[in-house]
């Protein structure tokens, strides 16, 4: 363990955001009695989270350039048995990573939040509850052992709930935020039993000690099956990850959650909430290593994610609806990569996307306020001349997304698509076909709205619906022209444009074939080749985008962008005689595959009806009716027959008597014959 990393140096990292979100919860709010307006809200906050950035990209800096590392208990909350349940942090390069990721994304949205939500009631709870949600973010990436996991990724889960529903007069958000919070129950419930089975299994929760007892571990048949263990505990597990991680079918709440403020959704599904899952595997790596069949399970799905999700975007004409589903795919591409086993090629393509996913949510965010809080970008059009900053950002951030050589996300998703090439699981061909046809899906939906936004003929004087509802619940029956937002706005776009376009170039080198996640992530590289054969191929990021030039995905990517623009910029009826030709499938594609009318039709009416079934025919009717009612009219009623033996007359006690004695004398003479 290096010096240079100090217990209360690492601890101050959460703790300062910790210490913003309770003081402006508190003595912001009418709770506290408003003590404190609005400015020194903001910037206790943004203070909490710039001291966190700056410990973090110091810590990260440490981590390595000096080799720094931090295992350590900072406090033991209670010990049951041989099972300590403690608090501590794990500092190396997968979490010093997480920790500028996500304090850096969360700063340029703090800043952001002082531009969008100037007019909101809500405003220092609002700076509140994202503080408070990057401390839960970080808790979870510094722990060292499940519990503090658990904590943090719950605690995330409770402040999305808090978020999403900000606006809690608006119907649409209350459905929206109670939705994300009964999906993830379902994945947590999965989660939580991976966690037991774990702490059942290796006596501890602590991650060294579990990695410890791998072998072991992968040894063990689960009882009274010839499943291996250690596959169910990998595949409960991912399930938890499946929730927080937006992974088909647990997917459903993360577009509604667009009902929220746009801050929110460049925080949670960016940087922070939805990369839980991810990260959680990658940090797991040492069991799922194990399991072939849980990486074949966890490639399916990330498949079925980024291609179907995709196919979604293509018809949303909500901005944030766009980027939410485009935010769905990415995320598949990285499950996608853990189930080839490229678990750092996930954490690389984790990183890129919090860049450039966050500019487009902020970007998006900056349109809706240009345009007077419009969302549908059927009436847009022209936006460039009038807002240039958030154009020339937007077309960074969708370059990046699409994968263009040098940017950002080229570099990332050009080695998720390679190591499932290399893969030997039997679902790598599915998942080869689904993100090489992701690539297309992905360049056709994010130019469809990037020309729709800000080029060709301007539509927003247009717009049928004349007393729409805008983002925050409120109506706007006049039409102006659109304007750029101010400098608090603009210029966390800017700081996020940088990384979007340079860190892939700057960072494919060391994460992924050099030393930065050496005894951090672990690869069976004799059963899962896929990170050696893509090292033998890798020169350098100059000599890959190069190379990026003639492959598949670039072409599919071309092929997309130039779609896009053909149907919305050159023959804008085109994509009208499309949808007339393919109603049904675009039906389908309306109805998101019809999963909500399944879950809220059957899944959820059918659980309604066993609830009821087991509350009046099981609790009524056999607890109480049964055992309780039961026992009680049967004490009475045979009290009620005693009662009449015992009625304090003498003769009634010699009768009985003498009957008594009458048939022992009968039976005595009849037992002698």
């Amino acid at each position: 363990m290096s010096q240079t990393l100090s217990a209360s140096t690492l601890l101050a990292v959460p703790l300062a955001p910790l210490a913003g979100a309770v003081l402006a919860g508190v003595f912001g709010t009418t709770f506290g009695g408003n003590w404190i307006g609005r400015r020194l809200s903001h910037t206790l906050t943004i203070l909490g989270v710039l001291v966190a950035f700056i410990l973090s990209a110091m810590t990260l800096k440490s981590v390595a350039l000096d080799g720094a590392r931090f295992n350590e208990t900072l406090y033991t909350w209670m010990v049951v048995g041989g099972l300590k349940m403690e608090v501590g942090f794990l500092i190396d390069s997968l979490t010093a990573m997480m920790m500028v990721v996500v304090t850096f994304v969360s700063l340029m949205v703090h800043i952001y939040t002082i531009g969008y939500m100037e007019e909101d009631e809500g405003y220092n709870r609002f700076f509140a509850y994202i503080s408070l949600f990057t401390f839960s973010m970080l808790m979870l990436v510094m722990s060292n052992n499940l519990l503090q996991l658990f904590f943090g990724w719950e605690a995330v889960g409770l402040v999305s709930y808090l978020l999403i529903g900000f606006w809690f007069n608006k119907p649409t958000a209350i459905f929206a935020n109670m939705k994300a919070f009964l999906v993830n129950r379902v994945g947590d419930f999965g989660f939580i039993l991976g966690i037991g089975l774990i702490a059942a299994y290796t006596g501890t929760l602590n991650y060294g000690e579990i990695f410890a007892k791998a072998g072991e571990l992968g040894a063990l048949s689960f009882p009274g099956t010839s499943w291996m263990l250690v596959t169910v505990i990998c595949i409960c597990l991912f399930i938890g990850a499946m929730g927080k991680s937006a992974q088909f079918p647990l997917h459903v709440w993360l577009p509604d959650s667009m009902e929220g403020p746009t801050p929110i959704s460049a925080l949670i599904h960016a940087a922070t909430m939805v990369t839980a899952g991810i990260f959680m595997v990658s940090r797991m790596s040492p069991l799922f290593e194990l399991s072939d069949t849980a990486l074949n399970f966890i490639l399916v799905i990330g498949a079925i994610t980024a291609l179907f999700m995709g196919f979604l975007g293509i018809i949303q004409n909500d901005i944030k609806r766009v980027v939410a589903y485009s935010t769905l795919s990415q995320l598949g591409y990285m499950t996608v990569a853990l189930g080839a086993s490229a678990y750092s090629v996930a954490v690389f393509h984790l990183m890129t996307h919090a860049f450039f996913k966050a500019l487009l949510f902020l970007g998006a965010g900056s349109v809706i306020m240009g345009m007077h809080h419009n969302q549908d970008i059927r009436w847009m059009g022209g936006v460039r001349k009038y807002m240039p900053i958030t154009w020339i950002t937007s077309l960074l951030g969708s370059m990046a997304l699409i994968g263009t050589p040098l940017f950002s996300g080229f570099y990332s998703k050009d080695s998720i698509i390679e190591a499932v090439h290399f893969s030997h699981l039997p679902a790598a061909g599915f998942a080869h076909f689904a993100v090489l046809a992701g690539v297309f899906i992905t360049a056709f939906y994010s130019f469809r709205m990037y020309f729709l936004v800000f080029h060709g003929n301007e539509r927003f004087d247009q717009n049928p619906d004349a007393h729409h509802d805008d983002d925050h619940g409120h109506g706007h029956d006049e039409h102006h022209e659109p304007h750029e937002s101010p400098w608090v706005v603009t210029v966390p776009l800017v700081l996020l444009a940088i990384p979007s376009v340079v860190v892939g170039f700057l960072f494919i080198q060391p994460m992924l074939f050099g030393d930065f996640f050496k005894d951090v992530i672990f690869v069976d590289a004799a059963k899962h080749p896929s990170m050696a054969h893509m090292a033998e191929h890798f020169h350098s990021a100059w000599a890959m985008a190069l190379h990026g030039l003639q492959t598949a995905p670039f072409w599919l990517a071309l092929a997309g962008v130039a779609l896009s623009y053909y149907m919305y910029m050159v023959n804008p009826a085109l994509p009208t005689a499309i949808k007339a030709r393919v109603q049904p499938i675009y039906t389908l594609l309306e109805n998101k595959y019809y999963l909500d009318w399944i879950n809220e039709n059957i899944l959820a009416r059918g659980a309604r009806a066993l609830g009821v079934g087991l509350w009046k025919g099981g609790d009524q009717a056999v607890i109480d009716g049964a055992l309780v009612n039961g026992s009680w009219k049967l004490v009475r009623w045979v009290a009620g027959a005693v009662r009449w033996v015992q009625s304090g007359f003498i003769y009634h006690y010699a009768l009985v008597m003498i009957l008594g004695v009458f048939v022992l004398m009968t039976y005595f003479v009849w037992l002698n014959k």
